[in-house]
């Protein structure tokens, strides 16, 4: 099945509509010999009424249809609280501290920082777990990167 572009389709209703208009008006001619009296008069301005408000009506319809312009909304001067399932992404930036290794720094968000600052410790992902060895000891926590893959984001409180 084709689709008609919508300009197409448009010049198919106004060819409907002057075919319906001629017809209704050659109908009202017939064989018999003119005459004018009051209630044919009354007839043919009633038609011509209901044809003007079928008109109008088709009209608002197609004013309705048209895409109107977007204006977009006074924006807020503060922006909406997230919900609270969302606020369990939120790690604290408090955490995140620099490791030096081996030569080179590697960030980790602490483990007991964010057991302590933290309320959804315990559903952080163990894949992003990890143990850095350093100089004096270990240092435990996750990887920001890894986190981040889960949805995770670091925020300033």
């Amino acid at each position: 099945m084709t689709q008609i572009s919508p300009s197409r389709r448009s010049l198919h209703r106004k060819f409907i509509a002057t075919v319906l208009a001629l017809s209704v008006a050659i109908t009202g001619f017939n064989a018999a010999p003119a005459r004018a009296n009051g209630e044919d008069l009354a007839k043919i301005l009633a038609g011509v009424a209901v044809l003007g408000i079928i008109g109008a009506a088709i009209h608002e319809r197609k004013q309705d249809r048209r895409e109107r312009p977007h204006v977009d909304p006074i924006p807020d001067r503060h922006p909406r609280p997230l919900p609270p399932r969302l606020h369990r992404y939120d790690l604290p930036a408090q955490c995140l501290s620099t490791v030096r290794r081996r030569g080179h720094h590697q960030e980790l968000l602490g483990a007991r920082c964010l057991r302590r600052n933290y309320d959804h410790f315990r559903e952080l992902p163990q894949a992003c777990y990890t143990e850095v060895e350093t100089r004096h000891d270990q240092a435990r926590g996750y990887d920001p990167r890894c986190l981040r893959q889960y949805g995770y984001r670091l925020v300033s409180r």
